[in-house]
């Protein structure tokens, strides 16, 4: 009788190890299905800014960017901290539409960082009637309370 215990112990032991392997197999897919899910969700924040700076939005266009007074924007004038600042830094620069002309997005790359944290390098080229303006980016996309905003801003 000890026997026949012992055998069906090792039997549960034994189908317990192969259930668990088969819930770790299925946990190791999750992750490239989540990071198809970030780059999309990232792009349409994206397509969502160039809309609204073509539409001379640029509160609109925040709105992809973190409000926090954590938010960093690096560019050509050095660093600006804070939303209400990195706004400001944008009504300053293209007060018209005629300063801020249309802006189209080139995404190069997207790449996991950890978690929920994820680089976008790329180019912005701005087509405007008082002369284009190019440069190239790197922007640091966080998911925060279930929406991907922008963290960090290096623009240049």
């Amino acid at each position: 009788m000890r026997f026949v215990y012992a055998l069906v112990l090792s039997l549960l032991f034994v189908s317990c190890i192969s259930v668990k392997a088969d819930v770790n197999t299925e946990k190791n897919n999750l992750p490239s299905t989540s990071v198809v899910d970030a780059e999309a969700g990232i792009r349409l924040v994206m397509q969502a800014q160039e809309s609204a700076w073509n539409n001379h939005d640029l509160e609109s266009f925040m709105q992809g960017y973190w409000k926090s007074e954590e938010l960093k924007f690096y560019g050509s004038n050095g660093l600006t901290l804070g939303w209400d600042n990195t706004l400001a830094r944008y009504k300053k620069a293209y007060p018209t539409k005629a300063e801020s002309g249309r802006l189209k997005f080139v995404i190069n790359d997207i790449s996991k960082i950890e978690g929920d944290n994820y680089w976008v390098m790329g180019e912005y080229h701005l087509k405007r009637d008082i002369g284009d303006a190019n440069g190239v980016f790197i922007i640091i996309f966080k998911k925060i309370a279930g929406e991907w905003k922008i963290v960090a801003d290096m623009s240049c």
